[in-house]
């Protein structure tokens, strides 16, 4: 059972640190390459040629390759929400995180995706908050940082897939125009809960779209 205690600040320099090596950059570039992809141009055929009645392969009829038809339907499916699981209560917003460790035993690893609709699950129930250096305040509500991070105390995720979600948070952010980290980001003056929650979606259908 991991047992690492890291800060929302740590996680933040952890997922910055992933977004920039060239193994992130490839796999953002790569799926934004495909998914960015052209339809292909339907096939034309010659008015005075003879179309089968009876085609030998149903295939034949279609203008893409069938693979492709089910990546691109696939790619079009909102991602999947977090498997039903209820938060620990009120009182457990507040307990310290060392206190939640025990949630991780027997628990398997999550997908970037899954994580983090469990942290938007914590943002939604426990509320959010942007104190900075903070992982909650006295209320128990969460920072992003702090949601991810408490999802993997809970048992949704290893702490490899806090920094992928992290990660992949980072690149949504760099799509927006945000040079900085995520905390900056959460901190910033006029931010809102609404804020932070769009970002946690974007971020979470960016990742699912990706396969991860």
């Amino acid at each position: 059972m991991e047992t690492a205690q890291l800060t929302p600040d740590q996680l933040d320099a952890q997922a910055s640190r992933l977004h920039d090596t060239d193994a992130w950059q490839r796999i953002v570039t790569g799926w934004e390459q495909t998914a960015a992809r052209e339809p292909a141009p339907p096939m034309s055929v010659p008015d005075d040629e003879a179309r089968p009645s009876s085609p030998a392969d149903w295939r034949d009829l279609l203008s893409v390759p069938v693979d492709r038809l089910v990546e691109d339907s696939l790619r079009a499916l909102p991602p999947r929400g977090p498997r039903e699981r209820p938060l620990p209560g009120r009182l457990g917003a507040a307990l310290p995180e060392r206190l939640h460790a025990w949630r991780r035993i027997g628990q398997s690893d999550v997908r970037p995706s899954i994580h983090l609709g469990y942290a938007r699950q914590i943002l939604t129930e426990w509320g959010w908050q942007n104190t900075p250096c903070r992982l909650r305040n006295a209320r128990g509500a969460r920072c992003l940082c702090g949601a991810m991070l408490t999802a993997h105390r809970l048992g949704y995720g290893s702490l490899e897939t806090v920094d992928r979600a992290g990660a992949w948070m980072i690149t949504e952010l760099r799509s927006q125009g945000w040079a900085g980290l995520i905390g900056p980001w959460n901190r910033h003056p006029g931010r809102t809960a609404a804020h932070a929650l769009a970002l946690i979606d974007a971020t979470i259908r960016r990742a699912a779209l990706a396969g991860h």
